[in-house]
């Protein structure tokens, strides 16, 4: 099931405390059709992403999920909890890849919370996870709160 986006209106910064999770971003398994989709909405047609037989010229089983869509996954996790205007900063590293079928799982937890001028602020640290465990995306955020 998909977290709709509706849920950045419950978003309360009064509620907001270190240990804080966000709700977490359950994702369809990744299809051939999206893979597709995604190489032509980001213009990452890197065949390694749509085409089987270039996978396995390469010595991989089957085509992978473009790492900005794990990315575009994790973003959407930040902008269901709060309006986009409240991002501050987003950064990601790539850790694994996604497989085709693969069922990511965005996640983030607030680890502090500082006051920077006017501006109530929270770090958070931000996840991507298959349904095995394997982490495939690690990122950290800044949102204003107040």
């Amino acid at each position: 099931m998909n977290t709709s986006a509706t849920e950045a209106a419950d978003f309360a910064a009064a509620d907001v405390a270190v240990g804080t999770e966000l709700p977490a971003l359950h994702i369809d398994p990744i299809s051939r059709t999206t893979l597709a989709l995604f190489a032509g909405a980001s213009g990452d047609h890197n065949p390694m992403h749509i085409d089987i037989d270039v996978a396995k010229s390469a010595g991989l089983d089957d085509v992978f999920a473009q790492g900005m869509l794990s990315m575009a996954y994790l973003g959407r996790l930040l902008t269901n909890w709060v309006p986009q205007q409240r991002i501050r900063s987003y950064r990601v590293r790539f850790a694994a890849v996604t497989p085709v079928h693969g069922q990511p799982v965005s996640t983030g937890t607030v680890v502090s919370i500082e006051q920077n001028g006017d501006e109530r602020l929270a770090n958070l640290e931000l996840k991507v996870a298959l349904a095995d465990g394997t982490v495939t995306l690690l990122g950290d955020a800044v949102i204003v709160l107040s």
